[in-house]
């Protein structure tokens, strides 16, 4: 007769069922922990009219972006010598926000020149901070290009979108860990950490498009004829030389179809058309 073998319980196998559980437990409570943070973070922006789910107070927002903006100016080669083209783009972004509703924020609005002569870009740190490089400042053709470009970085300042990524992206760093604690494996938590980026990424896409909007109305706002920013999208997509990544896979829309959400923003305000006498 073929013996059998008796079936044991000992300590290994009920402390692998208890570890068990006890990984989804504490998985369970950093899950429910991530969500209740991120979901009594809501708060209502009155320029967009959106409840936002920030992570940071307005202070501390103003805070980080000065403690960030040398880092970025030493990235980019430094301030640009140029003291009048200096005090040219401190003008043009100071009537922005003066004539718009960026004014009645919180937000103390800076704007440097950076010297990076090969970078084509643009960009807002939290609290308003905002930068432009001289490889981009150089392709632009009137005051109305350049106001379109700093419109859409007021844009970025007064919709939150720094504090809202970090808010997603703690969030998405919660989740990450829940799912580590409870597999137990880094692989798992690897594939989760990259649903979550690919999320965020949407996000950024949207920020941007909601920046394009909000830089219209500031455009407008101050007297220059918001289809200048139409412009800037087709110099923007000329120094990408066609070799963009597809637009999915990137953080900003391809500039095509940012000019027809454009287009539609400019008659959204502008119903009967552009009015004559508004600056180029």
């Amino acid at each position: 007769m073929l013996s059998r073998r008796p079936v044991r319980y000992g300590p290994a196998g009920l402390s692998g069922r208890s570890n068990g559980k006890l990984r989804l437990l504490m998985a369970l409570g950093v899950v429910v922990f991530s969500l209740i943070s991120y979901c009594n973070s809501k708060e209502y922006n009155p320029v967009t009219g959106e409840n936002q789910y920030i992570s940071l107070t307005p202070h501390q927002e103003i805070a980080l972006g000065l403690q960030s903006a040398p880092a970025m100016m030493q990235q980019h080669g430094g301030l640009h010598p140029d003291q009048r083209a200096q005090q040219y783009v401190d003008q043009i972004g100071m009537r922005l926000v003066q004539s718009s509703a960026a004014k009645d924020t919180e937000w103390r609005f800076d704007f440097h020149l950076l010297a990076d002569p090969q970078t084509i870009n643009a960009f807002a740190l939290p609290g308003g901070q905002c930068f432009i490089t001289a490889a981009l400042y150089s392709r632009l053709e009137t005051e109305g290009q350049l106001a379109g470009v700093l419109g859409h970085e007021i844009g970025h300042v007064v919709a939150r979108h720094s504090s809202q990524r970090i808010a997603k992206g703690n969030l998405t760093e919660g989740l990450t860990q829940a799912v580590m604690v409870a597999s137990g494996d880094a692989r798992g938590a690897q594939v989760a950490a990259m649903i979550g980026q690919i999320v965020n990424m949407k996000y950024g896409r949207d920020d941007e498009l909601q920046s394009d909007y909000l830089g219209v109305q500031f455009m407008a706002d101050a007297g220059y004829d918001p289809r200048a920013m139409i412009k800037v999208m087709e110099i923007l997509r000329d120094a990408s030389g066609g070799n963009a990544p597809p637009e999915f896979f990137s953080t900003h829309p391809n500039p095509d179809n940012r000019i027809g959400l454009i287009e539609a923003a400019i008659r959204e305000r502008f119903p009967n058309g552009v009015p004559e006498g508004l600056k180029p």
